[in-house]
């Protein structure tokens, strides 16, 4: 009976978000991974995006036949330098000149809207790697200014939620005392050029670490009693809204109050390893069928309510390549032959005869996989 029950749910589920996409969404960006050997080339995803009504996307590098298959697609396009590029960029003429190559040449076809400075730096053990984030962001923007594309491209990178020492209750978020002093530049390089803080930020991972204390309905966005904030008295009631607001709270508390909070990637799995709690299709539909409704409603987050959350789910294809556990590799929302792994209702939108009018956004973590 339980089991009946999930599935009349889900069906549920996606009757809804179909309805959803149909009348429209502001953005909701969506990771197109690429570490796979078994994925249509860009020109075929770019055909499933415009079919999807898509009007932002986000890659993870530079890739040229990416940003060449783009061009001409009315798709904005946030690209990323690779983490090991860090060290060559923070010297200013490298940075011009990697922007003279890598940026310059597709614009205005293509319209890079954004440049990801690497990729969680902030926690990765390499010392040195922490040390060339902001020199190389500093000099990558210097750069924009010089070919006069700063108006046009903005500079930031994303980080994950354990630069975070602690995010609950959300007024309590405070950053890594052993990584403040980079957090610091960080922030000031952000604020200084009106960019937005990144973050990844997955419920999931908190789900599986600890399910017996944690509301399942909670980090699905379902109907729940949440929780109260005991300082701002501010009702949470999903993770994710929380665990942004533990960011914004964290940098508050070293005096930066007006950067943007936006969510670089969040999902869940549909499958995974046995010790993996959670990682079902019938949980994955929930959490992105539910995202997807407050993304409808332009919602903002309990501390900046009147502030629309712009989040990217992660992602568009399960990838075959990826390492570590089952859920790695499990995460998209379409197999690599262009079948639903499961139906959120983005099928509303692909069909020929669809009139809709909603719009969402793609981010790609793209490789350079031949085709």
């Amino acid at each position: 009976m339980a089991t009946l029950y999930s599935r009349i749910a889900v069906i549920y589920a996606v009757i809804l978000f179909s309805t959803y996409l149909s009348t429209g969404i502001a953005a909701l960006g969506i990771n197109y991974g690429q570490v796979a050997n078994n994925l249509p080339p860009p020109e075929r995803v770019l055909e499933l995006l415009r079919s999807l009504k898509v009007t932002k996307a986000r890659i993870y590098d530079t890739n040229p036949q990416v940003l060449a298959a783009f061009a001409n697609s009315n798709v904005e396009l946030i690209v990323t330098v690779e983490n090991d590029m860090l060290g060559q960029l923070r010297d200013p003429q490298q940075a011009l000149q990697w922007v003279s190559a890598h940026i310059k040449p597709y614009l205005p076809a293509t319209r890079i809207t954004g440049i990801q400075v690497g990729n969680e730096v902030l926690t990765d053990p390499d010392s040195t790697l922490k040390a060339n984030l902001v020199p190389a962001m500093v000099s990558i923007h210097g750069a924009l200014v010089q070919l006069g594309l700063d108006s046009y491209v903005q500079v930031s990178s994303p980080n994950s939620l354990a630069v975070l020492t602690q995010s609950y209750p959300p007024s309590a978020g405070s950053f890594d005392s052993e990584i403040y002093s980079v957090v610091y530049q960080f922030l000031q390089f952000l604020s200084t050029t009106n960019s937005p803080y990144w973050i990844n930020a997955y419920p999931y991972f908190a789900y599986k670490d600890d399910p017996s204390r944690i509301s399942l309905d909670y980090v699905l966005f379902n109907p729940n009693t949440g929780m109260v904030d005991p300082y701002t008295k501010l009702r949470y009631d999903n993770m994710l809204y929380a665990q942004v607001d533990a960011v914004t709270f964290a940098m508050a508390r070293m005096g930066f109050e007006g950067i943007e909070v936006r969510v670089s990637e969040t999902g869940w799995p549909s499958k995974g390893d046995p010790d993996e709690v959670g990682a079902t299709l019938e949980n994955a539909a929930l959490y992105n069928k539910n995202l997807l409704r407050r993304q409808l409603k332009n919602e903002g987050t309990p501390l900046r309510p009147n502030a629309r959350l712009e989040v990217y789910v992660f992602a568009l294809f399960n990838e075959d390549m990826k390492p570590g556990p089952t859920s790695e590799r499990n995460y998209g929302l379409f197999q690599p032959d262009g079948t639903m792994a499961y139906n959120v209702g983005l099928s509303a939108l692909s069909t020929p005869s669809s009139t809709s009018s909603a719009t969402i956004s793609l981010a790609s973590s793209a490789t350079k996989v031949k085709p």
